[in-house]
């Protein structure tokens, strides 16, 4: 027998002979696995064996399971306090939206700053661009006007609870144009938004017509909210052609939501100028707001009931030392305008770390849960009554806004099955 030839086979399969090259020795592993014997698969599990296998999958899974704890918890944790805040400010300072969106602005470019801050880049020391400036305009532009909107449309008798359900509305205006710029939809999408702007109908008539109540008789509706609506459908339509030009701009030079983050409130303070007067007038109302006392002696109470509790209590702490120190007087709209500010960064925060790791679908999916958990607790912490007819309509609104992700879904398992 030749030594490249394989010896025969007595059972099994016949395998078909292949060329071997000359020269190449070649070992024939068949029997060797026909004899080989399983693992026992039956041997017990023993404690260090789950412990391994615990700490094993811990130190895989532990990693992603923080970021997107700390992902989830500035969405809803940052998001959820900075409405909170907002309405607080609002309820005493309603035209204050100029200084609100200013201030938010500021912050957040300062926090990002250190980001893309070189010192070897004069004279702006900031970091090279992965997009060009001149793309960054039109942008900006775009930002600054949803974000004044947004806060202006309070000073229109807008409340808290109603600007969440009508800004939950953006799949409308997504639809709006996305029809323009050639996007198709099935006729569940559209009926979903079909169902979404008859709740915004109907939340928004009828607060409208129980502010009206009280001035123009109960069959009238508040003129000032009509205005005020029209405000914040604006803003969500230049929201839409927002999120389009991101896209194309993201697939043309890469997702750059960092630079995103910082170009868009930075280069939009300039834009505060020609508001300089009503921003001092109302940072001067802000101040004139009653103060908040922060002092130390507040804690006098709580360090004596922690000793007491101690085993071994040692001296007590002199009333002197929390009299010495000086007590701290903040105006309680200017502590609210920092809290608000800070918290809307975390809100923009966990949003575009969101989006750096799903779907744009799962990122509207996420937010419509945050608006809907801040509007369950804008109601429960103020007490604000919605008329029957806005809580028909925010029940409509949402419902509506999960059949639209759901029918996303259902088509992105389909794109998917489709391209494989």
């Amino acid at each position: 027998m030749a030594p490249n030839t394989p010896p025969a086979q007595s059972n099994g399969p016949r395998r078909r002979d292949l060329p071997v090259p000359p020269g190449t020795k070649t070992i024939y592993v068949g029997p060797l696995l026909d004899t080989a014997e399983p693992g026992n698969s039956d041997a017990p599990l023993t404690l260090a064996k789950a412990i391994g296998v615990t700490l094993v999958t811990l130190q895989a899974v532990l990693p992603a399971l923080i970021s997107w704890g700390v992902t989830v918890a500035l969405i809803f944790g940052g998001c959820c306090s900075n409405v909170f805040a907002l309405e607080t400010i609002v309820k005493e300072q309603q035209h204050a939206g100029n200084l609100i969106t200013f201030v938010q602005f500021a912050v957040t470019a300062l926090l990002t700053w250190p980001t893309h801050f070189s010192a070897s880049q004069p004279p702006f020391f900031l970091k090279p661009r992965a997009i060009p400036i001149v793309r960054w305009l039109p942008y900006i532009a775009l930002f600054f006007t949803v974000n004044f909107l947004n806060n202006y449309a309070f000073g229109y008798n807008i409340s808290v609870p109603v600007h969440i359900i009508l800004r939950s509305g953006g799949s409308v205006t997504t639809m709006l144009v996305g029809f323009i710029w050639g996007k198709r939809y099935t006729p569940v999408q559209i009926m979903s938004v079909a169902m979404l702007t008859v709740g915004i109908i109907v939340a928004a008539m009828a607060d409208a017509r129980s502010k009206g109540k009280s001035t123009s008789g109960p069959t009238e509706i508040d003129p000032s909210f009509l205005t005020g609506f029209g405000i914040l459908f604006f803003a969500q339509v230049l929201s839409a052609i927002m999120g389009v030009y991101t896209q194309v701009t993201y697939a043309t030079y890469g997702s750059h939501w960092h630079e995103n983050l910082f170009y868009s409130h930075a280069l939009s303070l300039p834009l505060f100028i020609p508001f300089i007067s009503s921003l001092q007038s109302q940072f001067q109302d802000f101040l004139s707001s009653p103060p908040i006392h922060l002092s130390p002696a507040y804690l006098q109470p709580f360090l004596a009931t922690s000793k007491a509790n101690s085993t071994d209590p040692g001296q007590p702490l002199p009333p002197v030392l929390f009299s010495s120190l000086p007590v701290l007087s903040v105006p309680k709209d200017i502590l609210y305008l920092a809290l608000n500010a800070l918290t809307q960064y975390l809100c923009i925060r966990g949003v575009n770390l969101l989006g750096a790791r799903t779907s744009a679908l799962g990122v509207t999916i996420v937010l419509n849960m945050r608006k809907l958990a801040s509007l369950l607790l804008s109601i429960w912490l103020f007490g604000n009554q919605l008329p029957p007819g806005v809580l028909v309509g925010a029940t409509v609104v949402f419902g509506s806004a999960g059949l639209w992700t759901w029918e996303g879904q259902r088509i992105g398992r389909k794109e998917k099955l489709r391209k494989q």
